[in-house]
């Protein structure tokens, strides 16, 4: 069968999209799946936050959009069992340059997964792919989201919030309507939230009452384990199991895994 691939995409920087990759393949790959991650965002921080070094970068997710490589050649294991990166580098600043010419430069990264195949993480196919997008809306997450079958957004629970989400909405249609009718939105899951503050359970309030159902029940608290995690190059996950963020990954897997048993029967 084939991998379900999820795009986590947010325009706005600082959202948690990389955090909320990083730990929810970890989370995942604890409950049976074999996960690639594909690092789109130029700064690298997933590659950096699961510990692969910049000198152990030598084929990346640039080599794959140019079609230099496959994503058996580009992928490379991590230090979390069942889970493999296709790292980023600097490198991904001048892809748009270098395909933006050609008539299937939205196409790269999809064709590239035709050859999935090729790629094993412990001897047996991958299930589930995420790309992790740079904060923006360019040709790198445009490949992302016509590569895609669902979107997962991540929001911080901050002021404006709802703003920078009705443009990316807006992203996500026109991609269904013109490069993949198969794009759906998988959920949005609500990152940094603080208890203490008024104005994290209001915007918690808005975003339910604009989204509905698409708002994922577990919510990412703003939690000092999950910041820290990146610096050690591990996943909260395994840097401290117990901590609030990691058990709210592990809930957020959950549902994702539940959702999409739903499609799947739908």
């Amino acid at each position: 069968m084939a991998p379900r691939i999820l795009t986590l995409a947010n325009q706005k920087g600082g959202v948690g999209k990389t955090t909320t990759a990083i730990n929810l393949a970890t989370a995942l790959a604890a409950i049976g799946e074999r996960v690639l991650i594909v690092d789109l965002d130029p700064q690298g921080n997933a590659s950096t936050g699961l510990g692969i070094s910049r000198q152990d970068r030598e084929v990346s997710a640039y080599d794959l959009l140019v079609g230099e490589a496959t994503v058996a050649e580009a992928a490379v294991m991590t230090s979390v069992p069942n889970v493999a990166i296709v790292p980023s580098t600097m490198d991904l600043l001048g892809v748009e340059l270098t395909i933006a010419a050609h008539a299937d430069r939205a196409f790269r990264l999809r064709d590239s997964f035709k050859r999935l195949n090729e790629l094993t993480v412990n001897g047996q196919q991958v299930t589930y792919i995420l790309i992790d997008c740079p904060p923006s809306l360019n040709l790198l997450t445009v490949n992302s989201l016509v590569a895609a079958d669902a979107v997962l957004v991540p929001l911080q629970c901050e002021f404006f919030a709802l703003e920078g989400l009705s443009q990316l909405l807006q992203t996500i249609e026109q991609i269904r309507s013109t490069l993949n009718p198969r794009l759906s939105i998988q959920g949005v899951v609500m990152t940094m939230f603080d208890k203490r503050n008024n104005l994290s359970e209001q915007v918690l309030q808005d975003v339910r009452q604009e989204m509905g159902d698409l708002v994922y029940d577990t919510v990412i608290p703003r939690n000092v384990r999950l910041s820290e995690a990146p610096s050690y190059g591990k996943p909260a996950l395994l840097y401290d199991l117990k901590c609030a963020g990691s058990q709210a990954y592990l809930r957020l897997a959950t549902e994702v895994i539940r959702r999409e048993r739903q499609l799947h029967a739908a």
